[in-house]
């Protein structure tokens, strides 16, 4: 079974997005080089955020997701972001209307049994978790290996969480993993068992 790694592009103080589910220039680190992070080149990122992130990304076999998250990408068109093969996505909802059962996407009730389709669907490959309140109740849950930050030089001050609504400790290791690119300080901890 492979590893279960919590990941986003987080605010210096903890946010995923504003208020108003708005990124603002928490990605402006995927325009601020000039390596194409994949064959589409849309996302162009410095050397040092290649040589993190691309490795990472290819190490992925599913991402799990929450409904929201799904929603306000429209599901990514129905192809997986990054080349991952699987998204899982935890929802009380069954999945849209008209959407494709052919489409890589997994909709499933409650973390625990998104984590067991998710592990299932990766084998030994990575499980990402997108952070978030899906991330933190995997996290609280005992669910994450992992915690993996993008920090973007901005403050927010207030929006949507990195780790959602987690009111508890949870104890991490020093960073086993520190690259700093252009608009960003890449940042990899394990959690404390």
């Amino acid at each position: 079974m492979g590893k279960v790694v919590m990941y986003g592009t987080v605010s210096v103080d903890g946010f995923i997005a504003d208020e108003n589910d708005q990124v603002g220039p928490l990605f402006d680190w995927m325009s601020s080089g000039d390596v194409p992070l994949d064959e589409t080149g849309e996302a162009k990122v410095s050397q040092a955020s290649y040589d993190y992130t691309r490795p990472y990304w290819d190490q992925i076999g599913v991402t799990i997701v929450g409904r929201h998250v799904f929603d306000m990408t429209n599901g990514w068109g129905g192809s997986p972001p990054a080349g991952i093969d699987h998204v899982v996505v935890v929802s009380h909802r069954p999945m849209p209307e008209g959407w494709s059962a052919e489409a890589p996407f997994h909709f499933v009730d409650g973390v625990r049994a998104a984590m067991a389709k998710a592990q299932g669907l990766a084998g030994d490959r990575v499980v990402e978790v997108a952070a978030g309140d899906v991330g933190g109740q995997m996290l609280a849950a005992g669910l994450v290996d992992e915690v993996a930050m993008d920090v973007a030089p901005v403050v927010f001050g207030s929006g949507k969480r990195y780790f959602g609504s987690v009111d508890a400790q949870h104890l991490l290791e020093d960073p086993d993993v520190v690259s700093q690119g252009d608009r960003v300080l890449h940042l990899r901890y394990r959690i404390r068992r």
